[in-house]
Formats: C-alpha cells, sequence, structure tokens
C-alpha cells in the first residue's frame, strides 16, 4: 500500500510535467511565428525528415490529428515549397509527403532551437 506522500509526489510530478510540455509548446509556438509557421507545421516538417514518404494518413496519426487537419498543414507547407505530395506509385489514391530542398534551411533552424 502506498502512503499518502507517494501519492502526492506522483500527482505533484505529473502536473509538473505537464506545465513543462505546456510552456515548452507555447515558447516554440512563439520562435516559430517569427518565421510564418506553426508548432504543427514544424513537427510535420521534423517527423518528414526522419520519415520520408511518409503517407498523409499515417502523419495524421503520428501527428494524433484528423486527416483534415494533416491536409491543411500540408497545403500550408507545399504552398511555401517546403514539401510536396507524390502519388504512391502502388495506390494513386494515397500521398506520400516528402521535403523539398527549401525545407533544409527551416530544419536546421528548428534543430538550432
Amino acid at each position: 500500500m502506498s502512503n499518502f506522500a507517494d501519492i502526492t509526489f506522483d500527482r505533484d510530478l505529473h502536473i509538473q510535467l505537464h506545465d513543462v510540455a505546456r510552456m515548452l509548446r507555447t515558447r516554440f509556438d512563439r520562435w516559430a511565428r517569427n518565421y510564418g509557421m506553426t508548432r504543427a507545421q514544424g513537427v510535420i516538417l521534423v517527423r518528414l525528415h526522419f520519415q520520408p514518404g511518409i503517407s498523409q494518413i499515417d502523419m495524421a496519426a503520428l501527428c494524433e490529428v484528423e486527416l483534415i487537419t494533416v491536409g491543411r498543414l500540408v497545403d500550408r507547407l507545399e504552398a511555401r515549397g517546403l514539401i510536396e505530395r507524390r502519388p504512391d506509385p502502388a495506390d494513386r489514391r494515397i500521398k506520400r509527403l516528402h521535403l523539398l530542398p527549401a525545407a533544409d534551411a527551416m530544419l536546421a533552424k528548428i534543430e538550432a532551437y
């Protein structure tokens, strides 16, 4: 049986972790705005760096958002010339996401941040 101190510590640690994560998200949002980006767009760029050719469906699952949300984020990144959609060779209905060379500069800024 755990004592009250253990329960309090676990709850406090959980709250502190939640608060730190929120502060990090807020701070990155502020930084990203200087480059006309959002945190969500940055996440997509970084994930594509590590998983080139991922489908929009899989990206939505990784980001834990709806497919339509990823579609809109990809639209904006595509309009900026940072990524492109390519049809899947096996199934034209599936769109694969790929970074374009212009994304390298933004990825370097994100990494430096």
